[in-house]
Order: structure tokens, then C-alpha cells, then sequence
């Protein structure tokens, strides 16, 4: 049961960013620029060329500067959830959010990960292989740079996967964007809490990145990601100052 690509987002803004210090004392881990574009755009520009109309974002830290960023878009709506007097994480920010989310499957973005081509591809995947529940975009752990974890899902039947677990290693990472139904939040308290807590009630399937994908979690993955982009012609050549 595929389905149309949804017309909303939810594009997560409201980290304070603590791994990535000290650049994220000043800057919001969203603004933090890589190949001369801000983390947030690498998916909000795809977002819309797929067929985007409506992008929830959620703030707490530094959140003047985002909204600053955002405010001269005019190829999509641009609605702002206000958690500056509370730290909610991923679930919880959701749960406020729910009010404005509608009724229809959304996708759901982390900011601190990209494909390295910038095409909408990966968001239409998504859409035509959803069948309910939540449908996880993942990449293998052998595509992808800065992501240092043990993996987070093992692959099942039915195009399906199970968390890791009690398991030493996983072949899959979550590649930061998912497909979820709002309601799965109708019955949540506005609260600090995960994300994981509503995804381990529901049926997880996963559609595959095919493209390289890039984890910026950290200050040195920023030059991880700059020179890997650099090295396959994806963004500019930043010269050092004097250099000739």
C-alpha cells in the first residue's frame, strides 16, 4: 500500500546540540554549515522538490536564529513549534507538535544527516513503500561516513526489522527520516520523552539509501563531511586564507 508523498514534515530543530560543541555554543546544530549549506537544508531542499507543502519545525536552542533562516522561504509554509521553556526530545516534541501535524502520514527529519546527491528520490522511496506503521529510511553501515555506532536494526521477513538489542553489531543505521501517522501521538502527554518509546509499539519497516549517506554528529565529522564533499565534487573548494 504505497501512498501519495506526504504534504507535511516535521523537521526535528530543537537539540541543543551538546556533541557537537563548541560549535554549537553560538550556532544551532541545524545552522552548522557543511559544503556551504546549512545542515537543514540538505533536507529541506529535497522535501520540497518531492512534494513538501507544510514544514513543522520544532524549537529550543538559539531558536531566534532559525527562525531568521527561515524566514524568507516562500516555496513551502514554514510553521514553528515553540518548546523554548522545555527540553521535550524527540517523542515529546512530537506530542506537542501533534495539533498541528493533521491526520495524514508525515515525514519525520533529523538535520544531523544527509545523502550526499541532494535528490528528493530517497523521500518518494519512502512513500511508495510505506504500508503503515512507521517506515524507517536506513543505510548499511559500509555506505556511510561519521556514524561510529554498532548499528540499530537487523533486517527481517516482510521488509521489516527488529531493533539490535542485546546484539554486538547491526548491519543497519537509521538514516534520520521516517514516515509515522500522528495519531501515534494522540495519547501522549506533553513530556520529555523518546521517540523509541511510541516506535517500539508499532510495526518498523525500513527502505534502503542506496546513496552514500553522511552522520555529522560531531565537530570532526563537520570536516569529515566537507572533505568527502570536496573530494567528489558535491561543494566548493575552501581554500585556507593566503592560500594562492
Amino acid at each position: 500500500m504505497s501512498i501519495a508523498v506526504p504534504h507535511t514534515a516535521m523537521v526535528l530543530c530543537a537539540g541543543i546540540g551538546s556533541r557537537m560543541r563548541p560549535l554549537t555554543e553560538k550556532t544551532p546544530k541545524p545552522l552548522i554549515k557543511v559544503g556551504n549549506k546549512a545542515l537543514m537544508d540538505w533536507s529541506l531542499n529535497p522535501l520540497i522538490e518531492a512534494g513538501v507543502k507544510r514544514i513543522i519545525v520544532n524549537l529550543h536552542w538559539l531558536p531566534e536564529q532559525i527562525e531568521a533562516h527561515l524566514k524568507d522561504r516562500t516555496d513551502v509554509e514554514i510553521i514553528f513549534s515553540d518548546e523554548r521553556g522545555e527540553r521535550l526530545e524527540t517523542g515529546g516534541g512530537l506530542a506537542k507538535a501533534r495539533p498541528l501535524l493533521g491526520d495524514d502520514p508525515i515525514f519525520v527529519v533529523n538535520t544531523d544527516a544527509f545523502w550526499s546527491s541532494g535528490s528528493p528520490q530517497p523521500f518518494k522511496q519512502l512513500a511508495a513503500d510505506y504500508e503503515g506503521g512507521i517506515q524507517l529510511l536506513t543505510a548499511r553501515r559500509d555506505n556511510c561516513l561519521g556514524f561510529p555506532g554498532a548499528g540499530d536494526f537487523y533486517p527481517e521477513a516482510d521488509g521489516k526489522v527488529s531493533f539490535r538489542g542485546g546484539r554486538d553489531r547491526a548491519p543497519l543505521a537509521f538514516a534520520g527520516v521516517r514516515i509515522t501517522q500522528p495519531s501515534f501521538y494522540d495519547h501522549e502527554d506533553v513530556r520529555a520523552f523518546s521517540a523509541l518509546d511510541v516506535w517500539r509499539k508499532q510495526v518498523l519497516r525500513y527502505t534502503m539509501l542506496e546513496e552514500f549517506w553522511l552522520h555529522v554528529g560531531a565537530p570532526q565529522s563537520v570536516a569529515d563531511a566537507e572533505f568527502w564533499l570536496m573530494c567528489h565534487g558535491r561543494a566548493p573548494i575552501k581554500w585556507p586564507k593566503g592560500a594562492t
